[in-house]
């Protein structure tokens, strides 16, 4: 499984989320704490965006995260209101290359998966089948995560061009129910993991869940509402102040070792960001 971490708020250096915390995403790259292999070297990817442009930069790379110095030198220069941000444990089977790297893109979307789709070399087929041309083709690599990312993007155009969070929300609810429906005869051992997160840049939803929660909990997730947030550079500690929110933080991992200012989603829910920072927590 992989690691992610979402922000969306007040402008922030890349760095103080991805490089400079003692718990940074990079950290958990080599060290992670909530899974049984703390390793997530096969490769990783940010995705952030720029004040008046809807279409969001991407960088990704095979490399591990904590020895590629480019993305040190980028999260060192560059700011933004909406960052995603993930790590990569390759599922068995699937190759490790670029375009096998989330966050995946498509128009002003990002998308991102930390989980797994059981069976999928059996339902890929039918997956595929009902997408449109253009979605069909729009997929590049060979991860369940972007086949899941094509899906939604089926339910969410169903309804035209134009989309805001309420049809975000409701077609990640209906990827969600097909995938089950898919995977239903293939994963009554192994539960299918769905934490997703898709954002447009202003608006965020991601999920925390399992097909079969009793058999299985998900993967761990973990929010933040943030009144202030600045890393000191030097002792590597992130400051969560209190006061109006003015950012928050969606990660697989707490960023701090303060439980205080973390509260885990439960299992089987989604959450949705609107562009006020409304967060909302509903079970699936």
């Amino acid at each position: 499984m992989c690691r992610f971490l979402v922000y969306v708020g007040d402008e922030i250096l890349l760095a103080d989320l991805l490089t400079r915390p003692k718990h940074s995403l990079i950290t958990q790259s080599f060290r992670s704490k909530e899974r049984p292999e703390p390793l997530n070297g096969d490769g990783f990817g940010i995705g952030w965006y720029r004040e008046g442009d809807p279409v969001p930069c991407l960088f990704t790379a095979i490399t591990p995260a904590w020895g590629n110095q480019n993305l040190h030198r980028l999260a060192e220069k560059l700011n933004s209101t909406c960052i995603f941000a993930h790590l990569r444990a390759a599922s068995e089977g699937l190759i490790v290359s670029e375009i096998n790297c989330h966050p995946f893109q498509y128009q002003e979307l990002l998308w991102m998966h930390n989980g797994r789709i059981v069976g999928f070399e059996r339902i890929k087929r039918s997956l595929r089948e009902g997408l449109s041309d253009e979605l069909y083709n729009f997929i590049q690599g060979t991860t369940d995560s972007e086949h899941a990312f094509a899906l939604f993007l089926h339910y969410l155009l169903s309804g035209g061009p134009n989309y805001g969070l309420a049809e975000m929300k409701a077609a990640m609810l209906a990827t969600i129910r097909h995938l089950d429906t898919l995977t239903e005869p293939f994963d009554q051992q192994d539960p299918s993991m769905y934490n997703f997160a898709v954002t447009d840049g202003r608006n965020v939803v991601t999920t925390r869940y399992s097909s079969d929660p009793v058999e299985k909990t998900p993967e761990t997730l973990y929010f933040s509402k943030v009144g202030h947030f600045h890393c000191n550079e030097d002792e590597g500690k992130i400051c969560l102040e209190t006061g109006p929110t003015t950012a928050i933080i969606i990660a697989s991992e707490p960023l701090t070792p303060d439980q205080r200012t973390w509260q885990a989603v439960p299992p089987n829910h989604i959450v949705t960001v609107d562009k006020e920072l409304n967060l909302t927590l509903d079970a699936i």
